[in-house]
């Protein structure tokens, strides 16, 4: 599956480089092989997935021994950490990377992906549902190498890239996407470590992962964006990328982003493609070998996006009813987002989730999604997070949070009325300091739900 470690690409003495520290491919492989000898025949293993050539050993040692790698999110309090090792079984193990193994007691001295089978479970990543603790996301190695495969064809990835970014190493962006993805095409791997537009800047990279909180950032600092012109391709996801801030980049460094869509289950599904046409708020066409479809009430043009494919996952660890539940009486997943399809070309475009994004108003089915670009698009708005709040008369409310400055509410909620219709402006605007994020950059609306971010009304 790594093949960059089975020597088709050389081995580039910086093939590796994380947060400073860099190694070849014959360093990266006798790590993990030490990496595979210490968990050979554990049920799993756990390493606290930093940003550090450890992690990167230990993923690839998992899958050199054949068993599944747990990462633990650095920042987990003690009970999340507890949760997660009491329920996937693994074994907490300590990475040297500075140690080195021929492979003689890792899977019998063969090369890399020798010990585990396309089938067999590869990856457990925890993920938080709306409620009850984390659930264990099974991935086997024939879903990974399925969606790499077909990322690498979308985005145009090869061995002549080099793949630069900043994300944590416990989520599938970081971890499958910005780690194996780089050991499966080959293409080099700078990490920056933290996410910062300097680094970014500084890396020389043809080939670029962020979050939307990543782009912002780097749209607000103009001469390190303008120093990624020289990319091929940057890529955003995780959350929808604000329009505003689309154009900024595109303004910046002459990229139009290209916008992905997945989830842990199904990992990425759909995507813009490399060279193809790219639309601000849209993420483009389901990958080779997925089908997706709107489960849409009569006449609606937005549903909940369903998809079956190669890359969907092997099951949520120890628990088959919510594993059967995931999925509909004909075999396709739930993804639990909104969604709409262009009849004519096919783009998708995610509108937000079904839990909290869809919001029932006076009989209309309206997307948090699009009021939120909205507001974003005007000048005095810098951050925006809509909800539907329980209204007698009219079943739902929008109400709208937003970071701004130089505008009142009445004013914000015209705006939005006169760029998409009356009956999608907010009846309520409330200004807080901050939208509440999570380390990937998605909004933590429920947060702010709460009050506890001194909302005032405006």
């Amino acid at each position: 599956m790594l093949t960059a470690l089975d020597g088709v690409y050389g081995d580039r003495k910086d093939a590796i480089v994380v947060a400073g520290r860099t190694a070849s491919y014959e360093e990266l492989l006798g790590a993990a092989r030490a990496v595979a000898a210490d968990v050979a025949g554990a049920k799993a293993f756990a390493v606290t997935a930093t940003a550090s050539l450890e992690t990167v050993a230990a993923v690839v040692g998992g899958l050199l021994a054949g068993v599944p790698f747990v990462p633990l999110p650095p920042d987990a309090g003690p009970a999340e950490r507890e949760h997660i090792l009491r329920d996937s079984g693994a074994e907490v193990v300590e990475v040297d990377f500075a140690r080195r193994s021929s492979g003689s007691s890792a899977s019998s001295g063969a090369g890399a992906g020798a010990g585990a089978g396309p089938e067999d479970p590869a990856l457990v990543l925890y993920t938080s549902g709306t409620t009850g603790a984390p659930k264990g996301v099974v991935l086997t190695g024939a879903a990974l190498a399925a969606d790499l495969d077909a990322l690498a064809e979308a985005w145009q990835w090869s061995a002549e890239d080099t793949l630069v970014h900043g994300l944590p190493l416990f989520h599938v962006h970081g971890l499958v996407l910005g780690v194996l993805g780089a050991l499966r095409t080959g293409s080099r791997l700078v990490h920056t470590g933290r996410p910062t537009p300097e680094a970014y800047a500084a890396a020389g990279g043809s080939l670029y992962f962020g979050v939307p909180t990543v782009w912002s950032r780097m749209a607000g600092a103009p001469q390190a964006a303008a120093a990624l012109s020289g990319a091929r391709l940057l890529v955003s996801g995780s959350a929808a990328l604000p329009a505003p801030v689309f154009r900024d980049l595109e303004r910046l460094t002459g990229l139009r982003p290209v916008e992905r869509y997945g989830m842990t289950e199904t990992l990425i599904t759909v995507s813009g493609r490399a060279g193809g046409e790219v639309r601000p708020g849209t993420v483009g066409t389901p990958l080779p070998g997925i089908r997706t479809r709107i489960a849409a009430e009569p006449g609606a043009e937005i549903g909940e996006l369903q998809l079956t494919g190669p890359t969907l996952f092997a099951g949520y660890l120890g628990r088959p009813e919510a594993t059967a539940a995931a999925y509909t009486e004909d075999g396709w997943f739930r993804t639990g987002d909104i969604a709409a399809v262009d009849a004519e070309d096919g783009v998708h475009r995610i509108v937000g989730r079904a839990s909290i994004d869809m919001i029932k108003s006076g009989g209309y089915r309206i997307g948090a999604g699009e009021i939120e670009n909205a507001l974003l698009d005007h000048p005095n708005v810098s951050e925006a997070a809509v909800v539907g709040v329980p209204d007698a008369d009219l079943g739902q409310r929008i109400v709208a949070f937003v970071v701004a400055e130089g505008v009142t509410g009445a004013e914000l909620s015209d705006f939005v009325a006169a760029h998409l219709s009356v009956h999608k402006r907010p009846r309520e605007v409330r200004f807080v300091p901050a939208v509440p994020r999570n380390a990937m950059g998605k909004p933590q609306k429920k947060l702010l739900l709460t009050g506890e971010f001194g909302p005032q009304a405006g």
